[in-house]
């Protein structure tokens, strides 16, 4: 079973994989230049992964919550997945990945933020089954 970890933004789409062994690791992140391109660019990682299962972070408890599923939901119908899509609670996860990441190297908008948030947003979603 492997499952993807999407952080959704506006900029760029983090991505984290765990293939069944426990161990998730950050993907590159995608670059949002516009809609479909960022489908298209999640889709194609999707299957070269052979993803069974999507994570998507959304906001839980937020007043935004009921929004952002409207938006995932969207999105994830032009990456056309066909597997199952599960959410998982991102707060704090972009603070948390900025934390981890202090000191190690400079601060970059390359994407490795957004995909750290979303090795964490897997880690938090595996621990909750």
């Amino acid at each position: 079973m492997t499952i993807i970890a999407i952080d959704l933004g506006l900029k760029r789409i983090g991505l984290a994989l765990n293939a069944g062994s426990g161990i998730v690791m950050p993907l590159p992140a995608v670059e949002r230049k516009n809609r479909d391109q960022a489908a298209n660019d999640v889709k194609k990682v999707l299957n070269e992964y052979e993803a069974t299962t999507v994570v998507i972070g959304i906001p839980m408890g937020s007043t935004t919550e009921d929004e952002m599923r409207r938006r995932v939901a969207h999105f994830m119908n032009l990456v056309d997945f066909k597997g199952e899509i599960a959410y998982q609670d991102e707060s704090y996860s972009s603070q948390e990945a900025e934390s981890l990441m202090k000191g190690e190297i400079r601060y970059k908008r390359d994407g490795r933020i957004d995909s750290l948030s979303a090795k964490i947003i897997l880690e938090r979603y595996l621990k909750s089954l």
